[in-house]
């Protein structure tokens, strides 16, 4: 049981890098601040590559927390 959580846990930790990394960044800086950031394009971010890849990100992570406390827990 502990090999199979662990090999699930490599491969959404190799998954979480992935869309880590192909994830651009934000080049906003101290503009963010004062409200320059906000455009039509932001406005309609939900339905983007990059909306996609932030999600896939905090699902990897969430499920990367749970397979890290069952792993502690089965061992």
């Amino acid at each position: 049981m502990a090999t199979a959580i662990s090999i699930v846990l490599i491969i959404t930790a190799l998954f979480m890098i992935v869309t880590v990394l192909l994830q651009s960044s934000d080049d906003d800086g101290i503009g963010a601040l004062s409200g320059r950031s906000d455009s039509y394009f932001s406005k309609t971010k939900g339905k983007t590559f990059e909306a996609k890849l932030a999600l896939g990100t905090k699902i990897a992570a969430a499920l990367f927390v749970v397979l890290s406390i069952l792993l502690l827990v089965v061992k």
